[in-house]
């Protein structure tokens, strides 16, 4: 029986926890924290291990040390043989997942990618500090009613945008606090309810735009592979393995929604993916996959311990 092909996923900001890397510290895996922390200039190593919660609520750190345990996720489960057991046929990561996504398709090198990381999050913090932007989660309404709503309150002088489309009935706005707030006044109309974002910004959002123009002179000076594994990029959910499309990918992606919902769906529909395996902090893609294609079996590797209980479940496309 031939395996049927299998999709890797890679978590985004806000999977950020306090000692999220004590998992990891007594794997191979590990040994990638130092390359990292060499080509940013930061102890890794003490950010997955020691630095406080709140304090990893710090755009530029929360992005690194999700990135770095995305890719620890990864080589550990490659280390394992369980990514060999069935061909991979993709990569998606969800915002800054991407990066990692990236790395496992063999787009980018980690220290590439890494240096990227650190650069995307420092410019999206700075640039969050020149407004009053937030983001919140509107619950419950079709993505359509909620596109109308945040058209409605741009029309009112409102600044407020959709930014993430995570799954049915689960779409971020964001903008200015004003703009989402006069979009959660709005929300019972559709029937919806939105939930605040602790977040430091209005994240895919024109409001990123200065970051934007600093991500793009970065990417500017990095090489990706010419040909790779398929990656479905977060701004039109459409498959990609030319290196050449990523710089402008890339820049976009900070102004653009990040299309989830419809990324998952190229990779169970067009691209036949039965299996999708969440590589890093946290089980929140495993969540979106299963109501966006229940009938698709989700796996996550959160932990090391996590590979044992993945790996009989990869094993078995073998039949």
């Amino acid at each position: 029986m031939t395996p049927e092909p299998i999709a890797l996923l890679f978590p985004g900001q806000g999977t950020q926890k306090q000692g999220m890397g004590a998992p990891w510290r007594d794997t191979e895996a590990w040994s990638l924290v130092g390359a990292v922390s060499e080509r940013v200039g930061e102890d890794v190593a003490e950010l997955l291990l020691h630095t406080d919660g709140a304090l990893l609520r710090r755009t530029d750190l929360a992005q690194l040390v999700v990135f770095t345990v995305d890719v620890m996720a990864h080589d550990e489960a490659r280390r394992h043989g369980l990514l060999s057991e069935a061909p991979v046929a993709a990569c998606a990561g969800h915002s800054l997942g991407e990066f990692a996504a990236l790395v496992a398709a063999g787009a980018l090198g980690l220290a590439d990618a890494a240096g990227l990381v650190a650069v995307r999050g420092r410019a999206m913090r700075e640039a969050a500090e020149l407004s009053d932007g937030t983001m919140g989660v509107l619950v419950g309404a079709p993505l359509a009613d909620v596109e109308a709503l945040a058209a409605d309150a741009r029309i009112a002088g409102h600044r407020v945008w959709v930014a993430n489309v995570n799954a049915p009935g689960q779409v971020v706005l964001s903008g200015s606090v004003d703009g989402v707030a006069a979009a959660a006044a709005e929300a019972p109309g559709i029937g919806a309810k939105l939930i605040s974002l602790p977040v430091g910004g209005a994240f895919h959002s024109p409001y990123m735009a200065p970051a934007a123009a600093r991500l793009r002179a970065a990417l500017a000076g990095v090489e990706f592979a010419a040909l790779h594994t398929p990656v479905v990029a977060n701004v039109d959910a459409r498959p990609h393995a030319s290196g050449a499309d990523w710089p402008d990918l890339m820049d976009r992606q900070l102004v653009s929604p990040v299309l989830w919902e419809a990324g998952i769906r190229t990779l169970v529909d067009r691209l036949g993916c039965s299996r999708l395996i969440e590589l890093g902090p946290g089980r929140t893609l495993a969540g979106m996959a299963r109501r966006i294609a229940p009938a698709v079996e989700v796996l996550s590797v959160d932990s090391p311990v996590a590979l044992g209980a993945v790996g009989p479940a990869v094993s078995s496309v073998r039949g």
